[in-house]
């Protein structure tokens, strides 16, 4: 690797194969078994594809550490991963999970991924090539059968690394402050059909693509009722987005999963948490390291890039690049330096150099020259550092109002009495435009994006920008005299008032680029954003509604991030009602949820003065 600046580099540090003697350091080939029917508890039989080592031609007899995926997207994509391991010196074992693709069984949402990952991992430790030691590896939902392994606390399993994973699903990331990600509305949609028992039959399974086809359709004709559409033919597909939908307490339906309410059930072992800044995960990520860092000895490590859901090999995501240092560029050596380390006990990085010098890895976006690269990207850029933990110690939390001129600032408006008002009406939600998205298909855009509309926004292809609409209150600071370093997790604290007894209010965070010769109109570059169901406001776990007219404090828990907004740049704050479809949308009406056969228009009154100050929370890192 080419020498250069560390603070610019995300570096693999390349180590000898130092292996305990008798293991396997490396084979040229792999054999694989494929199909190999693995039974449950209950009979239940799971496909398993088992990867090994070819040595002198044959397998591998030595009894070797095992990397464990549990997958529901078909362990036949997992061919070069397998094929990476097992010439590594590793036994590599995929299953397809319990009702998907060649497993038998019914699908469940994860509830069967703890005692089935225990009945797994007890079978692979009686297997002639298993030293009894598991690794586990996956993106998404199958990171999140990663988590509930560690949970269920299955002997075999000794390391994880779940990146973009399933977790705390009834406060953030499906359930969102009460609102619902309509993400896993689209996931049901597409995998109702592939891989699931419904698809089997092929006329069944053409009538659920054409299903899938037309989502858009079924998305302005929300709400999805139970037996009312094709998706009645995948009964246990139905079954969970239904009940989901309906489900809007963080209560015993979210359980699996549940970390940061129940970290006491993770087990004791090193676990290395991955995510970035745009991913649908990313503020469940930081949630599950803060709950497991104090409950157990792990170690816990965690990293944050400025990726979309499952792209740490990329570094320019949507309208936006990041410089290639952004980029993980092997996807495999940087996991195996980890395994190395935790199944093979070679004294490698981990603990002594990036990325695995210290328990957190961040990358600070935003300082590229704000120029457009070779695609037409806007260079936002940034570089990675170490730091010790997270939160950072020397953050400075800072208050900045909501003014009642649409300005932004640090100090507290002096007027007794100002407030802004809207009407959101449910028939014209705020489109979405990018932000921490995952499953997106067809249906939304992941990253960053100029807040703008045009032809690559299905439900918005005038080229207006979103400030435009008279249902988003725009609020930002004057043009920064100097760099500003924004890194943790992020907070609306909102005083408002509606004519209706339940709504939804929404914040967003946007670094607003000056015009420029590369940007004429400048760029409205979002950064994060957050909602808050006011049905919700007093608890996660119980809904109570409003009352038309009364003021409440609404605290919008945005996704965490870290930002240098530059010199010449403002910080604005976009609030409003809607952002569809990432979110559902609110009737208004304070029905039961996803019952709704009525919508009406609600008068949002928000306050902004000396008594009612509403205000985000910035935490802001003191330049060094």
């Amino acid at each position: 690797m080419l020498a250069c600046n560390r603070r610019f580099m995300f570096q693999i540090p390349i180590v000898a194969l130092l292996v305990a003697s008798g293991l396997v350091a490396a084979a040229e080939d792999y054999h694989v078994e494929k199909n190999v029917m693995v039974p449950m508890r209950d009979g239940v039989r799971l496909a398993t594809d088992i990867y090994r080592p070819m040595v002198d031609g044959k397998p591998s007899e030595e009894r070797l550490p095992v990397i464990l995926s549990r997958l529901p997207y078909n362990k036949n994509g997992a061919k070069s991963r397998g094929a990476y391991y097992a010439k590594h010196g590793y036994v590599y074992v995929a299953q397809d999970t319990r009702g998907r693709y060649a497993s038998e069984g019914v699908w469940h949402m994860l509830t069967d991924d703890g005692p089935d990952g225990v009945d797994c991992a007890a079978w692979i430790g009686k297997q002639p090539w298993s030293d009894g030691q598991i690794g586990m590896i996956g993106t998404s939902y199958f990171g999140g059968t990663q988590h509930a392994m560690a949970m269920a606390g299955a002997p075999e399993l000794k390391t994880v690394i779940p990146v973009d994973a399933m977790a705390n699903m009834g406060r953030q990331s499906i359930r969102n402050a009460g609102a619902f990600e309509l993400r896993f509305w689209n996931w049901i949609f597409l995998n109702a059909s592939n891989g699931s028992r419904a698809g089997q039959d092929p006329g069944t399974k053409e009538v659920l693509k054409e299903m899938a086809d037309q989502r858009h359709t079924y998305l302005q004709n929300l709400p999805t009722r139970r037996g009312m559409t094709p998706l009645r033919l995948a009964p246990e597909y139905e079954d969970w987005l239904i009940s989901a939908m309906e489900n809007g307490p963080n209560d015993e339906f979210w359980e699996q999963n549940n970390i940061v309410d129940a970290p006491h059930k993770y087990k004791d072992i090193p676990v290395y948490l991955v995510s970035g800044w745009y991913d649908s995960w990313g503020g469940n990520n930081t949630a599950t390291f803060m709950a497991l860092r104090p409950q157990i000895k792990g170690p816990v490590y965690m990293i944050m890039g400025p990726w979309i859901h499952g792209q740490q090999a990329g570094y320019a995501h949507g309208q936006v690049s990041f410089g290639k240092q952004a980029a993980i560029a092997d996807q495999w050596a940087w996991r195996r330096e980890w395994y190395d380390h935790w199944l093979k006990g070679i004294d490698n990085s981990v603990g002594k150099a990036d990325p695995f010098k210290t328990p957190v890895r961040i990358f600070v976006m935003g300082t590229g020259d704000g120029g457009k690269d070779e695609k037409g990207r806007l260079q936002h850029g940034g570089y990675w550092r170490s730091e010790l933990d997270w939160p950072l110690e020397r953050t400075q939390y800072t208050d900045f109002y909501l003014q009642p001129d649409g300005g932004l600032a640090t100090e507290k408006p002096a007027v007794e009495e100002a407030v802004t008002q809207y009407d959101f009406d449910p028939k014209d939600p705020v489109p979405n435009i990018g932000g921490n998205i995952s499953s997106a298909n067809d249906i939304m855009l992941q990253g960053a994006f100029d807040q703008k509309g045009g032809s690559h926004i299905w439900n918005f292809k005038n080229p207006i920008p979103l400030s435009a609409r008279k249902d988003v209150l725009v609020f930002q600071t004057e043009p920064l005299p100097e760099d500003l370093e924004v890194t943790g997790e992020l907070e609306v604290r909102l005083f408002a008032s509606s004519s209706a007894v339940d709504t939804d209010f929404t914040a967003k965070l946007i670094d607003v680029y000056p015009p420029s010769a590369d940007w004429p109109g400048g760029f409205d570059m979002n950064i994060a954003d957050g909602i808050v169901r006011a049905r919700f406001r007093e608890s996660l776990k119980k809904e109570v509604l409003m009352t038309p007219g009364e003021t409440y404090e609404f605290t919008i828990k945005m996704y965490p991030t870290s930002n240098v907004f530059k010199k010449g740049h403002r910080i604005r704050v976009d609030i409003s009602s809607s952002n569809f479809p990432r979110f559902d949308v609110n009737p208004n009406t304070g029905e039961p949820l996803n019952r709704h056969r009525r919508t009406v228009v609600a008068t949002q009154t928000i306050h902004h003065d000396a008594t009612r100050p509403s205000r985000i929370i910035l935490p802001v890192i003191p330049a060094e």
